[in-house]
């Protein structure tokens, strides 16, 4: 099967796993211990901390080790809000968030914050005019992720701090769609607090991180008293972390050159698309946005429908983030970008990878154009046969 849902999930690298199993045979300690296995454990913590932080331009201090994206966006988000001293009450987000980051925030509106959408364009971009006019010395917290996981809307980040910052706004990112993949620098984007994953760039599942701004006052969620300001508590994923840190070493020696042989890789399968037959629809602006993801419709097949064809052509895509995937409603993203409910299902995301290849689009082109051509021979019979009668 030709795998084409790397914004999903992506196979573990053989080096991640190697790094894994040597880790967790030799250095099996909980980190926390005081004893040498335990020291050995936290010193294998500690450099990985070292190499992430040394990925996103920040100190290995400020990086807090999680079980993933999910947490990582909830602990981000609230110790941000619990370390304010002030009374501000408004929070901005918008809706095309990723599910761990919109479920954070309509938990705190019911919580009694006050919760603006910021608008996107057509495109899934961020409408700063309209971030304008909703930030105030009353805003809290501004949270943007930095690439959209269904459209690959790449957000201005820097431009977003920019107007909320002297408003001494907080602004978190979920960066998992970029890291790894786009240069990520804290200190350039102007954020007080990101999160990222580690499955997303060839690693485990189960293990996510944190970046906090150390120039802003935060608190832990999860807070202990006996012990000194941790942003979470439990015992650390050392293989895990070790295998994280293995990977982003090799992603990041390998980001720009992999980010243009994904780009060109994308624009060839855009323009093979485009020779076919049938209707194409891209969901997204195609120069602002990430190479490593496409959205796109086939107007009157619903994605559900394409998705399994090509699971049974040997095609591996999806019908957009994972968190959506079993619902009968029509995709959220779809809908905030004022398309119909029809429109909204009829979406699919193809995401790109290391092991996407350029001849494989010779495989990949006759396959979707034999699913097309069948779906729309069906479509068009029973037309045909009321036209006769």
């Amino acid at each position: 099967m030709i795998y084409l849902d790397y914004a999903a999930t992506t196979p573990m690298n053989s080096n991640a796993i190697e790094v894994y199993k040597q880790v967790a045979e030799r250095y099996f300690g909980n980190a926390s211990s005081l004893h040498d296995i335990g020291s050995n454990a936290r010193q294998i913590k500690e450099a990985s901390a070292k190499v992430i932080a040394n990925a996103l331009g920040a100190h290995p201090k400020d990086v807090w080790f999680t079980s993933g994206a999910t947490e990582s966006n909830f602990v981000a988000i609230q110790a941000l809000l619990d370390g304010r001293a002030d009374s501000r009450k408004q929070i901005i987000t918008t809706d095309i968030e990723h599910s761990s980051v919109l479920n954070v925030f309509h938990r705190l509106e019911k919580e009694g914050w006050l919760v603006n959408w910021l608008h996107v364009d057509e495109n899934g971009k961020a409408d700063l005019d309209h971030l304008k006019e909703l930030v105030s010395e009353q805003t809290a917290l501004v949270s943007v992720q930095q690439i959209n996981s269904e459209l690959g809307t790449i957000q201005p980040l820097k431009e977003i701090a920019e107007i909320v910052k002297p408003l001494g706004v907080l602004f978190h990112s979920d960066c998992v769609q970029a890291f790894g993949k786009i240069p990520v620098n804290v200190a350039d984007l102007g954020i007080d607090a990101l999160s990222i994953s580690a499955h997303k760039i060839y690693g485990p599942k189960g293990v996510g991180a944190v970046w906090m701004n150390p120039d802003v006052e935060w608190g832990a969620y999860f807070a202990d008293p006996h012990q000194k300001k941790s942003l979470r508590f439990g015992t650390d994923n050392v293989p895990g972390i070790a295998a994280f840190a293995a990977v982003v070493k090799e992603v990041q020696l390998a980001l720009e050159s992999e980010f243009e042989r994904i780009s060109s890789f994308k624009k060839n399968l855009i323009s093979a698309f485009r020779k076919l037959p049938h209707e194409m629809v891209i969901e997204g602006s195609f120069n602002e946005t990430s190479p490593y993801i496409l959205g796109l419709r086939f107007p009157g097949f619903e994605g559900q429908i394409f998705m399994l064809d090509c699971s049974q052509a040997g095609l591996a895509i999806s019908t957009g983030s994972a968190c959506q995937v079993g619902s009968d409603l029509p995709n959220r993203t779809m809908k905030t970008l004022g398309r119909t409910d029809e429109q909204a299902r009829e979406f699919v995301r193809f995401s790109f990878g290391k092991d996407v290849k350029a001849e494989l689009i010779n495989e990949i082109i006759p396959k979707i154009d034999t699913i097309l051509t069948r779906h729309f021979k069906k479509v068009l019979r029973p037309a045909q046969n009321k036209s006769e009668l």
